[in-house]
């Protein structure tokens, strides 16, 4: 039982990667995503960065799905021929297709997944790709076209924010010139409608000519009444009472032209205010969605994420996989852990049938 549950896996594994087992060499690169504005993470920032609550960790794992993603290793076959890549050069168990896997786009893709891995530090922010080949190019170009291929989404997701940001305000400028113009259009319909420029100036020439209507009124009223009191029968008094009459008479008319009736000035300057305040506050919007479509083009032209490579990727001048006695003696301590405890369970049902 020792042989077949110990020695035997063992001495197979041994034989695997002693003498079948093909070198693998690794290349390593380490790449941060940050926006343009990001600043230094305060002491609470730290903290949720150590509990894996970073804001930068989106736009990282946006590119991890890429690296591993089907569309990672379609771009990657357009630059290499990742079946040779993967299969030329490896032995029967750890290349591409193994014996019970087949040659279609999906079984590449799976076996792709045990050539690389990505993974992230939450407590910097700094995300590692490893990638295995049989030679130490093929690692490294692997490793710098996925790399290549995570810089342009992160510049497709540039584009796409800037693309909305400026179509965005866009739409707002072009609402906003509309309304300033609907504004002109209602405020000249209504001077051409009523007649007048500026109803307000015209009721202030108004309330002047009124002002010095009576103070005519008042004066010829002194008149004719020195006029009587000196002479009761002159033949002046009806001549001044006549033009008392008629100063009297063009003052109601100014009085009823400033308020009073529907046509009044007063209805007037009431609409006519309504239409510049409407004009003042279309060109105070006109103005903020012109600033904002201004600042968005400014925005445009220039990237919001960045993807930073603070590890370029290596080129492997020696195999680093697969840890030949490592993974010998991984094995030989499994399999005496499983002997020893299958012995032991066998030591104690035989003790309770002797029993």
């Amino acid at each position: 039982m020792f042989l077949l549950v110990v020695v035997a896996p063992t001495l197979l594994t041994a034989i695997y990667y002693v003498f079948i087992a093909s070198p693998r060499y690794v290349s390593e690169a380490q790449f941060i995503v940050r926006t343009a504005d990001q600043q230094q993470p305060s002491s609470f920032g730290v903290a949720l960065q150590g509990v894996g609550l970073s804001s930068a960790a989106t736009d990282s794992f946006a590119v991890h799905r890429y690296i591993e993603s089907r569309d990672g290793l379609r771009d990657l076959q357009r630059m290499m021929n990742m079946p040779r890549v993967l299969g030329e050069r490896g032995d029967v168990f750890s290349r591409f297709p193994r014996p019970w896997e087949g040659r279609s786009f999906e079984d590449l893709y799976k076996g792709f997944l045990r050539f690389v891995v990505v993974g992230y530090d939450s407590t910097t922010g700094i995300s590692t790709v490893r990638v295995e080949a049989f030679s130490g190019e093929d690692a490294r170009d692997m490793t710098v076209g996925l790399l290549s291929g995570g810089e342009k989404l992160i510049n497709q997701l540039n584009r796409r924010a800037e693309a909305d940001a400026v179509e965005e305000t866009e739409t707002t400028l072009r609402e906003a010139e509309a309304r300033v113009s609907l504004a002109q259009q209602q405020l000249t319909a209504f001077r051409n409608r009523e007649g007048v420029i500026d109803p307000g100036r015209t009721a202030a020439e108004g309330v002047s000519m009124l002002g010095d209507l009576l103070t005519t009124l008042a004066t010829l009223r002194a008149e004719r009444a020195q006029l009587a009191a000196d002479a009761p029968n002159s033949p002046q008094l009806q001549a001044l009472d006549s033009r008392i009459r008629a100063f009297a008479s063009q003052i109601e008319t100014e009085r009823s032209k400033l308020a009073g009736d529907a046509n009044s000035l007063a209805q007037k300057i009431g609409l006519y205010e309504g239409l510049v305040q409407e004009r003042e506050f279309a060109n105070r919007a006109l103005m903020t969605a012109s600033l904002a479509h201004e600042n968005a083009q400014l925005d445009a032209r220039r990237k919001q994420l960045y993807l930073e490579r603070i590890v370029a990727p290596n080129l492997p001048d020696k195999p680093t996989e697969p840890k030949r006695f490592l993974a010998i003696l991984t094995v030989l301590l499994s399999t005496l852990v499983a002997y020893g405890i299958g012995w032991l369970i066998w030591a104690g049902v035989r003790e309770h049938s002797q029993a």
